[in-house]
């Protein structure tokens, strides 16, 4: 495998002539580098010549440097030889300019530390090699620490060929997940027993469906120790919309976490009181130069979705997690479904309530209808092609229908489900669950700064960019008013992968997160409360009545 990887084209000339963009290259900042190395403990007071470290994806050298520099000092503090070190250090990359420049990085530094020139030559050419890490195998070396900055690009901007042998060696990467998350599994999987993975790069994997398989091995094989959320932070030298995290991981059971909660003004000041923090072992709190820090007695566990919050939010969420069911479990009494997609709105979406027969026409809500906070119709149609017990109607029974659909039957066909069912053509992606339309609902629109439930009293079927939730049980208006708070906002917050401008994702693999007490278990002062808020539209009012029904004091920051 690995022979074939290098006879593949390591990327596509004609459609990015960037040789480093097509890496997905991003330089960290040499305080990063500082941090990340001091929080899986590779310091020169340790004996570093008898470890060994691995740096999967060495670019310039922005680790290599720092690396050389402290095991340096540790062969000088203790008396080894730079020969004895020759095995402490193994570092790869695609790009032969990478390895070339990375090499004279560990010469330059070495020489300046005053080792000899032809040993430092020589033990960078041992460090320093050119290659495929999640390729080649036979040039993987069982590590005890493995640190850097993995490449920031999409599976489906790889070659096919090797984008296939990619999924083929990491069974992590699923979907259309970035190739960092391979380094995880790989470095995972290279780990001695109580070894540590230190990576700064996008978090996205802890909270979408493409983190799924490799959430689970990190649960099942390893330790979440660290977790830096940087999203703010001037982490790179050049401007990236990456989502950084500084991920710690070890080799081992899973024990207390800490996490970091950084803002913009995060640096190399805060960074050092961050670091000194860590290794006082420290239980209490802190708030530091622009930093939260915070040692959580066990992190999340298992392949659901991992959340990110500030220490005192997950802790938050951590006791409430244990406390309450969530919304969506049989035990909430709640049901939580996502609004028709058709496939082509264009032709299934109409304004004219005379274009087929009115049995086949079903009023459907649209998120723009929910912007004033109550439902205002916009008069859009859903035309139905599905009878009451989620079977295609013939096309027969419905002459206007028929000739309709059939004046769009090109397009309708071309589409994946009418290809692929092609005596199915006109059906839309989603079956239509036509009892939905007169059931009270409260429907989400998916893109929101806000959580904003909006009640639909009944008659409308939602469009796919709206969720819906329905009950049985609750008072939707009680439901609509926990919902609204920002203490149910709080778990969307911490589980949904943010947009730009901070909007918020309500989907409903997130709304599924948000824990609600039992029905029964709130007051009626608290049912009226949170009803007349939610009327009201008064997100104050209606967070101050859910921290009494949550039993919290206040939300946190």
């Amino acid at each position: 495998m690995a022979q074939l990887a290098r006879a593949l084209p390591l990327f596509d000339v004609a459609r990015e002539p960037d040789e480093y963009a097509a890496h997905g290259e991003v330089h960290t900042r040499r305080w990063v580098v500082e941090l990340i190395l001091d929080l899986i403990g590779y310091r020169a007071a340790r004996n570093l010549a008898d470890l060994r470290v691995v740096e999967p994806a060495c670019g310039h050298g922005a680790f290599l440097e720092v690396i050389t520099r402290r095991l340096s000092e540790s062969c000088r503090v203790h008396q080894r030889s730079l020969i004895d070190a020759a095995g402490a250090v193994r570092a790869m990359d695609l790009l032969q300019r990478n390895v070339d420049e990375s090499r004279h990085v560990v010469r330059r530094t070495l020489a300046r530390d005053g080792w000899d020139p032809d040993v430092a030559a020589e033990v960078a050419n041992l460090w320093v090699r050119q290659g495929d890490y999640l390729l080649d195998d036979f040039d993987r070396p069982e590590a005890d620490l493995v640190v850097g900055n993995p490449p920031y690009i999409r599976l489906e901007d790889i070659p096919i060929e090797r984008m296939r042998l990619y999924r083929h060696a990491c069974r992590t990467m699923t979907g259309r997940a970035d190739i960092y998350v391979g380094f995880f599994e790989v470095a995972l999987a290279s780990l001695r027993s109580g070894g540590k993975l230190g990576f700064i790069c996008a978090d996205r994997w802890m909270r979408n469906q493409y983190g799924r398989d490799l959430r689970r091995l990190v649960s099942r094989t390893g330790s979440v120790d660290v977790v830096v959320s940087m999203h703010d932070v001037d982490a790179f030298h050049d401007q990236v919309s990456a989502y950084p995290a500084i991920s710690v991981l070890r080799k081992g059971k899973q024990g207390p976490a800490i996490v970091v909660q950084a803002s913009r003004g995060f640096d190399a000041q805060g960074a050092t009181e961050l670091g000194a923090w860590v290794q006082s072992q420290s239980h209490d709190a802190l708030a530091g130069r622009g930093f939260a820090a915070a040692r959580l007695p066990v992190w999340f566990s298992g392949d659901d979705l991992w959340p990110a919050a500030s220490p005192a939010r997950l802790t938050m969420i951590e006791q409430l997690n244990d406390r309450f069911a969530a919304l969506g479990d049989p035990a909430s009494g709640v049901r939580i479904g996502i609004g028709v997609a058709t496939g082509a709105d264009t032709v299934f979406i109409t304004r004219d309530p005379d274009l087929v027969e009115p049995a086949r026409l079903l009023p459907l809500a649209m998120a723009g209808d929910t912007k004033s906070g109550n439902l205002e119709w916009s008069g859009n149609y859903l035309v139905n092609p599905w009878d009451d017990s989620g079977r295609l109607v013939s096309l027969d029974a419905f002459p206007r229908l028929a000739n309709y659909l059939t004046r769009h039957a090109d397009v309708l066909g071309r589409r994946h489900v009418g290809r692929r069912q092609p005596t199915r053509w006109y059906r839309t992606i989603d079956k239509v669950d036509a009892r939905l339309t007169a059931l009270p609902k409260l429907l989400l629109p998916d893109m929101k700064i806000t959580s904003q439930p909006v009640l639909d009293e009944g008659g409308h079927y939602p469009h796919h960019n709206l969720y819906y939730v329905v009950s049985d049980s609750w008072d939707l208006r009680v439901l609509g008013g926990l919902l609204l708070s920002k203490v149910a906002e709080a778990f969307v917050d911490a589980y949904a992968v943010k947009m730009r401008g901070g909007t918020l994702r309500f989907q409903a693999q997130y709304l599924r997160r948000i824990r609600v007490p039992a029905r029964a278990d709130v007051t009626v002062a608290d049912r009226r409360a949170l009803a007349e808020a939610f009327e009201r539209r008064d997100a104050d009012a209606a967070t101050a009545a859910a921290l009494r029904v949550y039993g919290l004091g206040c939300l946190p920051d």
